[in-house]
């Protein structure tokens, strides 16, 4: 189907990648992206598998799973019997193996880096062989005669399947169909038994995938997913590049931090001794360097980082420098990227690549909730609400009685300097005489 273009109200079409789990059939990642999909969109689908996203303020009960990702008929938590708790969107798993097809992104190295430093072993379906991956496509054709076929804006699988004109009926932003598809995932897909969920003890029974996730849960236990909060950073594309004394160069940008003050002009321990740098495609304002000593993630800004809080992707970059070449003959990456913005709010920029662009900066959700790389004892709850105490707190003022003066005494906007006392000043002034 296609979808609205939040930056200029325009038509365009939507890719779906999801992440499924094979025992289940449970939806664990969804993503949703602009004209084509990236490898760092696959990274994101397979994140939420062990960070699933919140779920809806307004989802029914039966549609949302504990924080922990254990059904409460296993176990049951205190503030869950006290009160409302926190709620996901899916469960959240432990991936063991990867099934992919042979796309570009699903085999790219950004996912296959990421599923080597999990621990997860990525297995590509066979050629010609439709049953490898048939439970992810049965997937795809229920969505799509259950959900999408109803909504405005359907263009059907063909040319005979769609009606005259369907992108004059695009109506919902990429952000919005992304939470319709997830909303009805849970709400609807994750509650409906399914023909292939049977247990062999009792052939006919029909489960569905959260019936089937419990199911599996009491036969075979629970492994916890990793509590590291910086797992995100795990998800972002490693690239290796040397530390100089003026800090890293990447792709034409030059990066700096005081992280990288003692390993300047040091080669790490590897073969190449380059030192692993973790790039975040979409917004390259700053990459991020895990510290060998403390192995704490610390962010290294971009020297041509915009002055407004909005992120540059790459993309964006490289197309900023090739209208900036055009125009100029000796192009400076911050004015091309000041100008692609300028472009971009005056209208110009109507082609399909600036189009894309501009949607995937303009996104509502962060694809990556990466998060502070420095931590210090200030980000402490406890710390930061006292913080925000004493902050609250005004200071006391003071009021001190002044004489009464005249007009020529002091001027009308001087002013009022506190003297030093001066009733000792002429003790001793004539001792000399």
């Amino acid at each position: 189907m296609f979808a609205l273009d939040p930056v200029t109200l325009q038509w365009l079409q939507a890719e779906l990648t999801v992440a499924m789990d094979w025992y289940t059939r449970c939806i664990c990642g969804i993503r949703v992206t602009p004209v084509s999909t990236k490898a760092v969109d696959a990274s994101v689908a397979l994140y939420q598998a062990f960070r699933p996203r919140p779920a809806g303020a307004d989802w029914p009960a039966h549609a949302v799973w504990p924080e922990h990702g254990i059904p409460r008929s296993v176990l049951i938590d205190v503030t869950a019997l006290e009160g409302p708790m926190r709620s996901a969107a899916s469960p959240a798993l432990v991936p063991e193996t990867v099934l992919v097809d042979h796309g570009k992104v699903f085999v790219s190295e950004h996912l296959t880096s990421v599923c080597r430093r999990l621990g997860i072993s990525v297995q590509p379906a066979r050629l010609k062989t439709g049953r490898d991956k048939s439970p992810l496509e049965r997937f795809f054709l229920t969505l799509r005669e259950d959900l999408l076929q109803g909504l405005p804006g359907y263009k059907g699988p063909d040319l005979h399947s769609r009606g005259e004109r369907p992108e004059g009926e695009a109506f919902f932003f990429l952000h919005e169909l992304e939470a319709i598809i997830r909303e009805w995932v849970a709400c609807v897909y994750h509650v409906r038994p399914h023909t292939s969920l049977i247990d062999p003890g009792v052939p006919g029974l029909r489960m569905s995938p959260a019936a089937m996730f419990e199911h599996g849960l009491n036969r075979a236990g629970y492994i916890e997913v990793p509590r590291d909060p910086d797992l995100a950073f795990e998800f972002l594309r490693v690239q290796r590049r040397k530390i100089q004394h003026y800090g890293i160069d990447l792709d034409a940008r030059r990066y700096n931090g005081a992280a990288l003050d003692p390993y300047r002009g040091l080669l790490s321990d590897e073969r190449d001794g380059k030192w692993p740098i973790a790039v975040n495609p979409d917004d390259i304002n700053a990459v991020y360097f895990r510290d060998p000593a403390n192995r704490r993630w610390h962010a290294l800004a971009w020297e041509h980082a915009p002055g407004r809080d909005m992120p540059v992707s790459e993309e964006a970059l490289q197309y900023a420098r090739r209208l900036a070449a055009a125009r100029d003959r000796f192009p400076d990456d911050k004015a091309a990227v000041r100008d692609l913005f300028e472009r971009w709010n005056l209208g110009l920029g109507t082609s399909l690549v600036e189009r894309r662009m501009a949607l995937r900066l303009a996104r509502e959700q962060a694809a990556l909730d990466l998060p502070e790389p420095e931590e210090s004892v200030a980000t402490l709850p406890s710390v930061r609400r006292l913080m925000e105490l004493t902050d609250a707190v005004e200071p006391h003022r003071v009021a001190v009685a002044v004489a009464e003066a005249g007009d020529d005494d002091v001027a009308d906007d001087a002013e009022l300097v506190e003297l030093e006392d001066d009733s000792d000043f002429y003790t001793d002034a004539l001792e000399d005489a």
